[in-house]
């Protein structure tokens, strides 16, 4: 059986007020979710507080991105251990913003999944294809790169402890969002490419879609066979939305 999850990505916003009034809704709204993973993603520096509010509550947390070292000379740097003091449980790795925007090429991306691993915490690899390549039909050719190279540098096992997600880069923040059936055929994609190597492991792993997903169309979403819940951005930002979103995801 597949694990249900959504997480809620809040990118570079929030403040400490703001964040209080939505951990808070958020921790009444998700708490009768038992059937359900969810965790929030926020921004380094609201780790501590985000710890405080959610400290005993199902409500999961992780962070944006993480280091792929561990310790030394990296100014500006956050490791998987210091993560993990925080309570972190997850963290997003090649995310479409952090390769279109600072440079991060398949090979980071790979080597940030190992160091979260290597630090206890669940990677949520992102992988997802541009407009362009995906009218010069593309697709498959890009998420399939961008998945056998974590696979060669970690090891199929590795996914044992890894969370996927895809996220066409031109339904991000866009208001566009994949299609049901376009969701699901490149979720199927995935599945299928990770079932040629262990079909076991393909049935078990969660693959979530991210995509300007909203309660008006989670539930179409999340009824495709191989989308396993989802990866949320602006409207984790709203608890009402976000907790609608949950409601949808459930089996």
């Amino acid at each position: 059986m597949r694990a249900r999850l959504v997480v809620g990505n809040w990118k570079m916003q929030g403040s400490l007020a703001v964040n209080a009034r939505l951990l808070d809704a958020l921790k009444a709204g998700l708490k009768r979710f038992d059937d359900l993973g969810y965790a929030v993603c926020a921004p380094f520096p609201y780790l501590a507080q985000v710890s405080s509010v959610l400290a005993g509550s199902p409500v999961a947390w992780g962070a944006q991105d993480v280091s792929e070292h561990d310790a030394g000379a990296y100014t500006g740097e956050v490791s998987g251990a210091m993560l993990k003091e925080f309570g972190c449980r997850f963290a997003i790795v090649g995310h479409s913003e952090r390769r279109s925007l600072y440079g991060e090429d398949d090979s980071k991306v790979a080597a940030k999944f190992i160091a979260a691993q290597r630090s206890g915490l669940t990677p949520i690899l992102c992988v997802g294809e541009t407009l362009e390549e995906r009218e010069r039909g593309e697709t498959e050719n890009v998420v399939g790169r961008q998945l056998d190279v974590v696979l060669a540098s970690a090891g199929l096992a590795a996914f044992e402890n890894a969370t996927l997600a895809y996220e066409p880069v031109w339904a991000i923040g866009t208001g566009r969002n994949a299609m049901p059936q376009q969701a699901q055929d490149v979720h199927a994609f995935i599945r299928a490419r990770l079932a040629a190597r262990d079909k076991r492991l393909a049935q078990r792993v969660t693959i979530m879609y991210g995509g300007s997903v909203k309660p008006g169309n989670a539930k179409e979403l999340f009824a495709m066979p191989d989308v396993d819940g989802g990866l949320i951005g602006g409207a984790s930002l709203v608890a009402d939305d976000f907790i609608a979103i949950c409601s949808a995801a459930r089996k």
